[in-house]
């Protein structure tokens, strides 16, 4: 599983930039993967997460963007996009002399840092609730035994 030495060179590729720009930390994180490029993106985002941890990039968003893999013709000039299993014979002219142009990309687009300005507002102080009498408190409401509770006596915690 290959996935495993990308995420890790994301991941150090991107933490000795944030170090050069003295970083406090990673937002998120955007990636080209070429739809050639041999990545499957459910095993490198599990990855990704093992790669984070303990580092400066943990608990970034790792966002990625498949690049279709397109062809060119030699002969003809005609472009087209090769699908997977990727189809390399020219649709127009029918030869094998094609040119790969997109799709074997591996490419961090993009890198967010986390804003050290940007400071999370404490939660205000829960107000105190005020005691209750239990005599001014009305008995709960039940179902009679003999009716099944519906969907519509559910309560709005469930």
């Amino acid at each position: 599983m290959h996935e495993m030495s990308v995420a890790l060179a994301v991941v150090d590729q991107v933490e000795t930039a944030a170090r050069a720009r003295a970083a406090h930390g990673v937002e998120s994180i955007r990636l080209e993967v070429g739809e050639l490029a041999g990545i499957v993106a459910d095993a490198l985002h599990f990855c990704f997460g093992l790669a984070c941890a303990g580092t400066l990039v943990e608990g970034a968003e790792l966002i990625t963007h498949q690049v279709p893999g397109t062809a060119r013709c030699s002969p003809c000039a005609r472009d087209w996009e090769t699908g997977m299993p990727p189809r390399l014979l020219c649709p127009g002219c029918g030869t094998a002399a094609v040119e790969l142009v997109s799709g074997r990309e591996l490419r961090i687009r993009e890198v967010r840092w986390t804003d050290p300005t940007r400071a999370v507002a404490p939660a205000p102080a829960p107000e105190p609730v005020p005691a209750v009498d239990p005599a001014l408190v009305p008995p709960p409401a039940t179902a009679p035994p003999s009716e099944p509770l519906t969907e519509e006596s559910r309560s709005c915690a469930e």
